[in-house]
């Protein structure tokens, strides 16, 4: 099985990487100090198994659980005792190992894992969304750690030399990255590129007028190219 490592101390990463290679079946292909690089790995590359730290600094190993969609097989290494009950509410959690592990309790949890099969996820298509649902959340990356934001209480979002400043009904965000790109993550039927340094929300327009829109307090520029393509989108009387 092809497995990763996450853990914030580099001992619990190599004690964990040598009883893989005692066991002579597990690949270790990767091993992470944090969670968030280890999220951004694998929501480009598929794996068997985890062993995942709980207590990490900034985003913990349940953090990270929630976060990726349709979690592998994963085990938890951890020198706390205290969180046993509450990881085997994840369906995919197949064993909890306490610090120091030894090789006999590791081969345990390993053959575990290859009898484990993960719960297939039901589709909910053509089911109708909540705001709540993956589909409507956005994650940004700031001071190391990933921030959860519902799309619909996203208002504006502008672009700031090499951040985007990105305000919602509840808080504002500065984040690395471009307008392009967080264009290409916002659904087309809720945003609209109105100017090239300017994103809205369709639904959060309070006022137009003349080459200007009003979104909250913000007066927003209406750009002449993107002007019909606005108009076209509202639903006028």
């Amino acid at each position: 099985m092809n497995c990763i490592i996450i853990d914030d101390e580099a001992a619990a990463r190599a004690v964990v990487e040598q009883l893989c290679k005692n066991m002579g079946n597990l690949n270790v292909v990767e091993e992470f100090p944090n969670a968030i690089q280890a999220i951004k790995y694998l929501n480009q590359n598929e794996v068997d198994l985890i062993f995942l730290d709980i207590h990490m600094p900034d985003f913990t190993g349940f953090d990270l659980i929630q976060t990726i969609k349709n979690p592998p097989r994963i085990i938890l290494t951890t020198s706390d005792k205290n969180f046993a009950i509450e990881a085997f509410e994840y369906d995919c959690i197949v064993d909890y190992l306490v610090k120091p592990i030894t090789m006999s309790r590791f081969e345990k949890a390993i053959q575990k894992a290859l009898k484990f099969n993960p719960p297939v996820k039901v589709s909910n298509e053509g089911v109708d969304k909540d705001d709540t649902e993956p589909e409507n959340q956005l994650y940004v990356n700031i001071d190391r750690r990933l921030i959860k934001i519902d799309l619909p209480s996203i208002y504006l979002v502008e672009a700031k030399g090499d951040y985007i400043l990105i305000k919602t009904e509840g808080k504002n965000y500065t984040v690395h990255s471009t307008l392009k790109k967080i264009e290409d993550k916002l659904p087309n039927d809720l945003f609209l590129k109105v100017h090239r340094s300017y994103i809205i929300n369709l639904k959060k327009i309070v006022d137009i007028e003349d080459n200007s829109v009003l979104i909250a307090k913000d007066v927003i520029p209406v750009s002449r190219s993107n002007r019909p393509e606005l108009m076209k989108r509202l639903n006028l009387l």
